[in-house]
């Protein structure tokens, strides 16, 4: 399905630089992470414990989407979402500038 341009456009994807992540009490995947963008900080939820260890994702900087509506999981709300790629092998990769660049930068 392709869509127009002008939608792409309407997505707010940055750079972000996790400055806290930990595990979610009572779940066997949840991670919450608190993300810097610079001007302001989101709280973000993900399914990556059986692929990360919180404490690996702490100082890294991913790509995010920002303007997704939020949604709480186990109680919890999500205000941006992480960016991944999985393979059909079930191989789960975060999506991460190849250099470095200032947290808040925008993914055209």
């Amino acid at each position: 399905m392709e869509i127009p341009f002008n939608d792409f456009m309407k997505l707010d994807i940055r750079i972000g630089k996790i400055v806290e992540a930990e595990q979610i009490a009572g779940s066997r995947n949840l991670i919450k992470m608190i993300v810097d963008f610079g001007s302001e900080k989101k709280q973000a939820m993900a399914g990556l414990l059986q692929y990360y260890k919180p404490q690996e994702l702490v100082d890294k900087k991913y790509a995010f989407i920002l303007n997704l509506q939020r949604r709480k999981i186990m109680g919890v709300e999500s205000q941006c979402m992480i960016l991944a790629a999985e393979d059909d092998k079930n191989n789960v990769v975060l999506i991460e500038p190849e250099k470095d660049i200032d947290v808040g930068s925008k993914i055209r």
